[in-house]
């Protein structure tokens, strides 16, 4: 079985944020990294080379694969900032409907920029998502 390559790394979640080349996407980050940290009460821990992750779950899958994956963790993309939510959770689509400008994607969020979301709803789609994700341990 192959090596998943995503998983927990000891590089400095400060030095990769710090080299983050766009000042607001990097000033994002910081924030995004300030807010998970304070809702889920886990300290960052760098996941593969570009992933942010808080906490740690078991995820199994229908298959029966298993593997070690983050609560909640986000990454500073060139296009946007990517946050790794579980799939489905209680009032997800709610939440999201009250967001603000921002698309999804299987298990991603993705914010062009903090300005156009309303923090206090993501933070709240943050602490929903890492309820889920202490709760279960299905994958998505």
């Amino acid at each position: 079985m192959a090596t998943l390559k995503t998983a927990p790394t000891a590089a400095s979640v400060d030095d990769f944020l710090a080299a983050v080349p766009d000042e607001a996407r990097r000033d994002d980050a910081t924030a995004v990294r300030d807010l998970m940290r304070e809702v889920t009460g886990e300290s960052p821990t760098m996941w593969g080379d570009s992933i942010v992750g808080f906490g740690q779950r078991r995820l199994r899958y229908a298959t029966g694969r298993e593997l070690d994956w983050f609560l909640v963790g986000f990454s500073p993309r060139k296009a946007a900032t990517t946050l790794y939510l579980p799939e489905e959770f209680p009032g997800k689509p709610e939440l999201l409907a009250r967001l603000g400008r921002h698309t999804v994607g299987k298990g991603c969020l993705y914010v062009k920029r903090l300005a156009d979301v309303d923090v206090e709803v993501l933070t709240e789609l943050v602490r929903a998502a890492a309820t889920q994700a202490r709760a279960g341990n299905a994958a998505g």
